[in-house]
């Protein structure tokens, strides 16, 4: 497991371990993985879920009963219902996001897998998905788990993070390049 020095990477590495472990002793990682899926699509798609895990204008009362509301809507129940409970009880639901990818880590580690943590500009179709799975695994030597993420602000391309690995691809990125060397030949 990478180990970082940031206190909040070490607090949900250790949230997202202690959900694997309970999840292996219950034998449901696939359905914690897949739960986790489902709050994570949540939490992108709505700003006000954002606010509410990010800001710390919230009481731990008020996280702790608009995550109970939302898991009971979104029939997230079980250990990651429980899971999320606990989170907000502690006042630690600003690294969720932080450990759904520990989480999945762990998962495709066990699994024998490489975790790779792949942001493109567009959705990508289960072609493309295929293809860079492909050439993933050519470079890893094992088989790779993708986590996809949108984001339409790197304008095209992808930026592709696996292991202590990143390869940015995207044209945001190239654009700053461009741009910081025209301002020294300038």
């Amino acid at each position: 497991m990478a180990t970082s020095s940031s206190p909040i990477s070490g607090v949900a590495e250790r949230y997202a371990r202690s959900l694997f472990d309970l999840a292996l002793e219950s034998k449901s990682i696939a359905a914690v993985e897949a739960d986790l899926g489902r709050f994570e699509a949540l939490l992108e798609g709505s700003e006000d879920l954002k606010r509410l895990i990010y800001s710390p204008v919230f009481s731990a009362d008020d996280q702790f009963k608009a995550i109970v509301a939302i898991a009971d809507k979104a029939r997230i129940t079980g250990l990651v219902g429980n899971f999320l409970r606990v989170v907000a009880r502690n006042r630690r639901l600003f690294v969720l996001p932080g450990i759904i990818r520990g989480f999945r880590r762990v998962a495709a580690e066990h699994r024998g897998e490489v975790a790779a943590d792949v942001t493109s500009a567009h959705a990508l179709t289960a072609a493309q998905q295929a293809e860079l799975k492909a050439a993933l695994k050519g470079v890893a030597g094992k088989e790779v788990a993708i986590s996809l993420t949108v984001d339409p602000s790197l304008l095209g391309g992808m930026v592709v993070r696996m292991g202590s690995r990143q390869i940015d691809t995207s044209l945001k990125t190239k654009l700053n390049s461009l741009k910081l060397a025209l301002k020294e030949v300038g």
